[in-house]
């Protein structure tokens, strides 16, 4: 392997902390190097050869850095990707990567016009649910696919302390938080929808954005899928429900890993990414000899470094990296 990619997060709360730095620590493709901590110096404790800066700009005029997680509330991604852009750095940006498709565009411009590249954090679809649901769908065991419903469920009634999640602010609410996965994943499977339906509002008393959101998207050769999310579902229904003309598969919204990641287990570890027990998928069709089989799927072990191993082959390598960046274009544009 080729120099490891000397990387460095804009914050240490709970996505640098959970779902970037066990990653740039582990993976030998990245050297965790330094984080933005505006307050408390945190980082140091779980990692404690970190460089902590105060100042973005002291962070960003550091000539080791190569690459900038911008991990930081959503309104704020455009300007701190420009300014990351313009240091020379590349960029892997959570989502949603902006509030809008126009501000993305302009990021795409930039990075082009400074040689860089330009990433954005859809790690979910190397959960192990959703690629499991692709592999069902892959096999041709459903037949064509009619409907495909895709659920993010919580009950979190309270509204909660970040306020960049809970203000009516740009990029705020269930929608762009959760629903951004639920559409990346649909698309990541059957490409640019053709028409599409959606909606959201706020039920919980209090709440200042919305709290659920729906949405019907219509794909070539007339695959519907149906995304849900909300924060007031006190028993979670299937996270996953496909039909097609020979057959269907049910499979709960249950990838380990953010769990996991939570608990401190490192992602070196042999059971990283593997789900529970009974956690298989239930897939029923008919076979050829029009007779009615039912089988329980296992799935492969989730894998949330795969990203970051493709992250590292586009920047040392120029190999593709699986989030297009016009996808990225045609969701902000589903999430307005």
């Amino acid at each position: 392997m080729e120099k490891p990619i000397v990387s460095a997060m804009l914050a240490y709360g709970m996505s640098g902390k959970v779902f970037h730095a066990p990653f740039l620590e582990t993976n030998k493709g990245f050297e965790l190097y330094a984080v933005l901590e505006r307050n408390q110096n945190k980082a140091v404790n779980d990692y404690p050869k970190i460089i902590s800066f105060s100042k973005i700009t002291d962070l960003l005029s550091d000539e080791k850095i190569e690459l900038v997680v911008i991990n930081t509330p959503n309104e704020t991604h455009f300007d701190y990707a420009q300014q990351a852009l313009k240091a020379k750095k590349h960029i892997l940006i959570e989502k949603p990567a902006t509030t809008t498709a126009e501000e993305f565009e302009t990021l795409l411009a930039l990075a082009e016009k400074v040689n860089r590249k330009v990433f954005v954090y859809h790690n979910r679809r190397w959960s192990s649910d959703i690629m499991a649901a692709k592999q069902i769908i892959n096999s041709g065991k459903l037949g064509n696919i009619v409907e495909m419903h895709l659920r993010f469920d919580r009950y979190r009634p309270e509204i909660g302390v970040k306020y960049f999640k809970e203000t009516p602010i740009p990029s705020s609410g269930i929608w762009y938080d959760l629903g951004s996965h639920l559409i990346d994943q649909a698309i990541s499977i059957f490409g640019t929808p053709i028409r599409h339906f959606g909606t959201k509002n706020s039920y919980r008393e209090n709440s200042q954005v919305d709290d659920f959101g729906f949405m019907h998207l219509l794909f070539p050769n007339k695959v519907n899928v149906f995304i849900t999310t909300s924060l007031l579902i006190s028993d979670p229904q299937p996270g996953i429900i496909i039909h097609g003309t020979k057959g269907s598969f049910i499979k709960e919204f249950c990838d380990e890993q953010e769990n996991q990641l939570i608990e401190g287990m490192s992602p070196l570890h042999p059971e990283f990414g593997l789900e529970k027990p009974n956690k298989e998928g239930k897939l029923t069709y008919y076979n050829d000899k029009g007779e009615k089989v039912t089988e329980y799927i296992t799935s492969k072990k989730g894998n949330f470094n795969a990203l970051f191993d493709e992250v590292y082959q586009s920047i040392r390598n120029n190999k593709e990296f699986s989030v297009d960046n016009q996808d990225i274009i045609l969701q902000l544009k589903l999430l307005v």
